[in-house]
């Protein structure tokens, strides 16, 4: 969940003058990442998201594009908001954060892999009951329905 830097290409006219910055509407995004804006607010109240404010518009930067998308695929790998939270703000707070934030990334990691490691466990054995019961099942089935 490492997050890069945000690129800024020159300008095609050849000045060295960065070129504006890339902006999002709430709705852009929501399209952008096929969530709904009421998903995008809830992240800005959760403090993972921090667009500009002009007046009730919400304007997003490439860093919020950034941060949400880090903050869904952290939600998809089973990240808590805490977790993405806490790593986003370590690489934001932190100069070598990259550093820091990776072996916290990979604390995470292993805690989740242990965690789904015995979820799988859990369901293989549950598999194997329900394997026995049907079987059983089967068995009785068939005394009842012979003469």
């Amino acid at each position: 969940m490492s997050i890069p830097k945000a690129e800024v290409a020159p300008p095609a006219n050849g000045n060295s003058l960065p070129r504006h910055r890339r902006t999002y509407s709430i709705g852009e995004l929501a399209r952008m990442f096929e969530v709904t804006p009421r998903t995008i607010r809830f992240y800005e109240q959760e403090g993972l998201l921090a667009p500009e404010r002009r007046g009730q518009t919400r304007i997003y930067h490439e860093k919020d594009r950034v941060r949400l998308k880090l903050t869904l695929r952290g939600k998809r790998l089973g990240f808590s908001l805490a977790e993405i939270r806490e790593v986003i703000e370590m690489y934001d707070a932190m100069p070598d954060g990259n550093a820091r934030q990776l072996k916290r990334l990979l604390e995470i990691l292993a805690d989740k892999r242990s965690n789904m490691e015995r979820q799988l466990e859990d369901i293989r054995l549950m598999q194997r009951e329900l394997d026995d019961v049907e079987m059983r099942a089967r068995e009785v089935l068939e005394r009842l329905a012979q003469p």
